[in-house]
């Protein structure tokens, strides 16, 4: 049988240690498919329903593996569905390659059906961006796009038409008019520690030795250099502050932490902001400047791989150009510890304080359920190895205060873009990475609905995955953001008649149970996390239930007062749930 492009193409991927391609077929990529049934010996294909689902997948197993994910998609509307995926992978700088079809080259710029020039649909998405034009240009192309993919830190992307992929390998087409032969590659890259350089570390002594009441930032740019945090941590006397992206960096219970910062955060990380003079950033762009010092009231040291995301936040004074652990590793026999502890001290009473705030809150008795409680259960029977994934909503903040980081545990969710319904192709994606590890997604109803065919997907392989949908029958998020904004709600609550998502989940092959009554939800998710196929939970949670910040400023709370004045419809409930959580809070003080 001849050798098409399409073989050589996922030939090379496998040459890559790609293991698993994502994606959805199409008649605009059945060449590129023959080549994954030729190399299925080497790259599995993984089919999906929604290429949106594909892309998040691939980036879940990119995030988690820190290798290369790739998704697959047919020309237009199968190459758009990918976009929210791969924006996903953009902005969490996820290394991911997208291999999209095109109609044949003798019909491009015909308005034949299904054109869509996806290379430019992707340009604000892609580092590497490219239309394959001529066989000769594979493997090489694959080579350049997984190399940027690494090195830039972002989504590559390989748009084959049709006439392409089904050509014979060795198909040479054109004459060669210019003085280079068809690239030449090999399956080859390298990152390197990046170090400072001495000056710049001996800059950054100084500054340190000067600081007065020092913080550190910490984002998931940090991961893996935790001990070395810590390290800093001990040395400076400082409290260290993760983003909710870098959650897993430190471990919740550490001595050093004070756990989140932002509207999601904790009061303790919101009142060091303003208690320092000295702030250490440590593989993180953080964007909501509003909960970080003014500018020019602190020193601020920003350690970071990419230049171009130093000082961006904040004047940094001292910029150190490296991978966060090398950096550390190199700056911290440089320094002396620091013997007045009174600073650390102080922020770590208010995290004891902070913590049995939140325990109160994690109420077994609450009817409805609290959905503290629901991710408490969660943070309890779960492994002290397990893989958490967290949709964006109202669960992103009762994840980031009521998950605990210990032991090799591991968390992901969409950062910087925070969209909605990657949770259960995070958890697809994650469980094809780790087949021996417990991985368990938390998402809102609006969010597990936007994708929730998926579960058929995890089904049809047979993946223990465990799906926790935090049902408050609403867009709790936005519903909560009308009100702090002076504003009833309006068109955020889904009303009636429910979905039966527990009657979806068993009715794809898989356990599904909806839970109504606190008494039942321990035992119920004991069951799901020992099912050894893919479970779901679908809990009815308190609907009335606000994510309220760590602290609430005064104007936050003006505006939330003003919306009940103009007519929040359930006004009532939500009082009644607030002055619960604040007895419940009472209780654990006393």
């Amino acid at each position: 049988m001849e050798t098409i492009t399409s073989q050589v193409l996922i030939s090379r991927l496998a040459d890559w240690g790609v293991d698993t391609v994502f994606g959805l077929p199409g008649d605009g990529i059945n060449g590129l498919m023959e080549g994954l049934r030729r190399n299925a010996d080497r790259v599995r294909f993984v089919l999906v329903h929604h290429e949106e689902a594909a892309a998040f997948m691939a980036t879940a197993y990119a995030k988690a593996t820190g290798r290369i994910g790739v998704c697959l998609a047919t020309s237009g509307p199968g190459g758009i569905h990918l976009a929210n995926g791969l924006y996903d992978a953009a902005l969490d700088h996820a290394p991911v390659l997208a291999i999209t079809g095109m109609q044949e080259t003798s019909l491009l710029g015909t308005a034949y059906q299904q054109e869509v020039d996806l290379t430019r649909l992707y340009a604000d998405v892609a580092v590497y961006n490219q239309l394959v034009v001529n066989p000769q240009q594979l493997p090489g192309l694959v080579d350049l796009a997984i190399r940027h993919a690494y090195a830039r830190r972002g989504v590559a992307h390989l748009c084959v038409p049709n006439d392409i992929q089904v050509a014979a390998a060795s198909d040479d087409p054109y004459q060669h008019v210019a003085p280079a032969h068809p690239p030449a590659t090999a399956a080859v890259y390298r990152g390197s520690p990046v170090r400072p350089r001495d000056e710049d570390l001996d800059r950054a002594v100084r500054m340190l030795d000067e600081a007065g009441n020092a913080a550190i930032l910490a984002g998931v740019g940090a991961r893996g250099a935790g001990p070395l945090i810590e390290a800093l941590a001990e040395r400076l006397g400082a409290p260290v502050v993760k983003t909710l992206s870098g959650k897993m960096v430190l471990p919740d219970d550490s001595p050093y932490t004070t756990g989140g910062i932002g509207l999601l955060g904790t009061a303790p990380s919101e009142d060091l902001m303003g208690d320092i003079d000295t702030l250490v950033m440590l593989g993180t762009n953080f964007p909501y400047t509003k909960h970080l010092p003014e500018p020019g009231k602190v020193r601020v040291l920003q350690v970071d791989v990419e230049q171009t995301r130093i000082g961006t936040r904040l004047p940094t004074e001292v910029p150190l150009i490296g991978d966060v652990a090398a950096t550390l590793e190199a700056l911290l026999p440089r320094l002396e510890r620091r013997a007045d502890r009174s600073h650390l001290e102080k922020y770590q009473e208010a995290m004891r304080e902070w913590r049995g705030r939140m325990t109160a809150l994690q109420d077994p008795e609450r009817d409805p359920i609290a959905p503290q409680y629901l991710a408490a259960c969660i943070d309890e029977l779960a492994t002290d190895d397990a893989v958490l994934c967290c949709d964006s909503g109202t669960i992103a903040t009762w994840a980031a205060r009521h998950f605990t980081i210990r032991g090799a545990r591991e968390f992901y969710l969409s950062g910087n873009l925070a969209t909605m319904a990657p949770g259960l192709p995070y958890a697809i994606g994650i469980q094809h990475a780790f087949p021996d590890r417990q991985v368990i997604a938390l998402q809102g109803d609006g969010g597990f609905a936007m994708l929730m065919a998926e579960f058929s997907t995890a089904c049809r392989y047979r993946l223990p995955i465990t799906v926790v949908i935090n049902n408050n029958n609403s867009l709790g998020q936005i519903l909560w953001e009308q009100m702090v904004l002076g504003y009833p709600e309006h068109g955020v609550r889904f009303g009636e008649p429910q979905p039966d998502y527990a009657a979806w989940a068993r009715a794809c092959g898989g356990l599904g149970a909806r839970i109504t009554k606190p008494g039942d939800l321990r035992a119920a998710l004991t069951a799901a996390l020992a099912h050894p196929g893919p479970a779901l939970l679908d809990v009815a949670v308190d609907p009335n239930e606000p994510p309220m910040p760590g602290k609430v400023s005064y104007e936050q709370a003006k505006n939330f007062a003003a919306s009940f004045l103009h007519g929040q419809p359930h006004r009532a409930a939500i009082a009644t749930t607030l002055f619960k959580d604040k007895l419940a809070q009472l209780r654990g003080e006393s």
